[in-house]
């Protein structure tokens, strides 16, 4: 009951929201120094990816499957092991999982086994979890004069609330990495045009500027990385260009896929396509930026409204209210 009780304080609870703005203060000006070794993670999720593709196309060619089930080892081994064993045994593949769960998690940037079988767990454990913290803190918490079978009705909804949350989390992570995308992704075509018209085969290109483009969008650079992979390994060259389409899920990167695809199958120039969708690509970035400055003046209206207006009238009135107010009756007038 003490537990509770200091639960209920307010000082507690003041303290800790106090802890967790402290934390939040600190997370944010220490996010600068892991994006550091975010971008090793990256690097060796993306060399991985490449050897298992190496592995994959030797044991095609050599008709061999013991890379295969290397690969397939390797796999299985990047999540935890009771998680596949509940994945496994209440077949949540067949509950969960449809035609596009896969390219969502690729999208997201989690590519493997491992992340699909971890998404799937997820899937099933946080509207669980949910749901038993809901209990606990209705029932034992804060348990009010509320009857026993509304407080359950609540901690059933907040569980079918949670039900959502792994799709929530996972399309903002989606958004986060196709803005960084989109953002870096005109430039990107510059870089690839100049590489190309200098001389450079396509495979270079990509590794070039997945070099130099890591700074602006780390995400981009481990697309592009994995392309050249793909463009190295694979022996159809419109594949590794359609996955890129498919992994990155945006209008102007299929398109200019697609040039590259008919440029490749047509023998067209490569250069005069990454010039035209290069051109397009900068009258759409600055077409979105005058559709921004459009759309600034809508929406300041409503602040100017709220919190401009009032000090600005404040500020013009209160010399006269003071001097009025502020003036001692005379009835005498002297």
């Amino acid at each position: 009951m003490n537990f509770v009780e200091l639960l209920t304080q307010r000082e507690f609870l003041i303290s800790v929201l106090a802890a967790i703005s402290a934390a939040a203060v600190v997370f944010t000006f220490g996010s600068s120094f892991i994006v550091k070794s975010e971008m090793k993670g990256r690097i060796k999720r993306v060399a991985l990816e490449r050897e298992k593709m190496r592995a994959e196309e030797m044991a095609r060619l050599r008709g061999n499957s013991i890379s295969d089930s290397r690969g397939t080892m390797r796999r299985s081994g990047e999540t935890k092991t009771y998680m596949k064993t509940v994945v496994d045994r209440l077949d949540l593949k067949k509950a969960f999982q449809d035609d596009a769960t896969v390219d969502k998690l690729a999208r997201a940037g989690y590519r493997g086994q491992g992340h699909l079988t971890t998404f799937l767990f997820m899937r099933l454990a946080a509207p669980i979890i949910i749901f038993v913290i809901a209990t606990f803190y209705l029932l034992l918490i804060t348990p009010g004069d509320r009857p026993l079978y509304l407080n359950l009705v609540y901690a059933v909804g907040a569980g079918l609330l949670g039900a959502y949350l792994p799709n929530v989390l996972l399309k903002n992570k989606t958004v986060k990495r196709q803005f960084s995308i989109s953002r870096a992704w005109p430039d990107c075509l510059d870089l690839m045009l100049l590489c190309v018209e200098a001389g450079m085969s396509v495979e270079h290109a990509f590794k070039r500027v997945a070099r130099e483009i890591g700074q602006q969008s780390a995400e981009l650079a481990e697309e592009l990385t994995l392309t050249t992979a793909e463009l190295s390994f694979l022996e159809d060259r419109g594949r590794a260009y359609e996955n890129l389409a498919r992994r990155t899920g945006l209008d102007n990167v299929r398109s200019v896929m697609t040039a590259l695809i008919q440029a490749d199958r047509y023998g067209t120039s490569v250069g005069q396509a990454l010039r035209v969708m290069a051109e397009e690509g900068r009258e759409t970035r600055m077409m979105d930026a005058e559709k921004k400055a459009a759309s600034l003046p809508p929406k300041l209206t409503v602040p100017l409204i709220l919190f401009f207006l009032p000090v600005l009238f404040i500020v013009i009135m209160s010399p006269a209210m003071i001097k009025i107010f502020g003036t001692p009756n005379n009835p005498m007038g002297g």
